[in-house]
């Protein structure tokens, strides 16, 4: 090989080297610029999950501070009552004890929270229990939170089912007294959706597991009217 050959062979050598060291750091940068971005967006799009599960829902008249239920009544003992409206058992639980729970909170024995929690929604076809829970707080906005109530377990669709309709959660708000325009916008808008994921989040933090679960100053007892009766009239009521 001449010399004027082995000097444009070794010219191309370097050439191709310089361009494929080239190509080899371009792939670098982009990797290095793609994994920047996929953080990121990652960070942002965590952070915009994070503030929609902490921070983003309405809460509704009557909730404790933390927003995790409603309380009623008043006295010196806390009973927190975790119901799902899907939950047969709770339905047995509001009939054979509602009434009593009204008494020890309307007769100055206890501070009554229902914590409506939506564990129950993949039992049936259009998340029930959260519509359902969420329509139950659009009826505290006029004060008729246990009304309602009442009538969903009253109502109560079988596990499975699709449960009610919209309309048809409207139509028990109507039938209770309240206004059809006013609270038929708050459930349809799904106005406290989120708040009832707050308040699912926030018993399963608790440690609840299962509907219905009652807790009497923190410590869970069986859920039955003669159990929390006994435990909350250990302490004196207020005068």
């Amino acid at each position: 090989m001449s010399k004027r050959a082995a000097q444009t062979k070794a010219a191309r050598i370097a050439r191709e080297r310089l361009a494929r060291e080239r190509r080899r750091q371009r792939a670098k940068w982009t990797s290095i610029i793609a994994a920047i971005v996929l953080v990121a967006a990652g960070a942002i799009g965590y952070g915009s999950y994070a503030l929609q599960r902490a921070d983003s829902y309405a809460t509704p008249p009557g909730a404790v501070d933390n927003g995790t239920g409603l309380a009623f009544g008043s006295g010196p003992s806390t009973v927190d009552i975790y119901e799902d409206f899907m939950c047969p058992h709770c339905k047995e639980f509001e009939e054979s004890s509602g009434s009593a729970m009204d008494r020890l909170g309307s007769e100055g024995k206890a501070r009554v929270v229902y914590h409506p929690i939506a564990i129950l929604d993949n039992a049936s076809t259009t998340d029930y229990s959260t519509r359902s829970a969420a329509a139950a707080a659009c009826a505290a906005e006029d004060g008729k939170f246990r009304e309602y109530a009442k009538e969903l377990f009253a109502r109560q669709p079988s596990e499975g089912s699709a449960g009610l309709s919209d309309d048809e959660l409207v139509q028990i708000g109507t039938s209770i007294g309240l206004d059809e325009s006013s609270f038929g916008e708050c459930v349809r808008d799904g106005t406290y959706k989120s708040w009832v994921q707050h308040v699912t989040d926030a018993a399963s933090a608790a440690g609840v597991t299962g509907t219905p679960t009652v807790k009497v100053n923190g410590n869970q007892v069986q859920p039955t009217a003669e159990a929390i009766t006994s435990v909350v009239e250990a302490r004196p009521s207020r005068s």
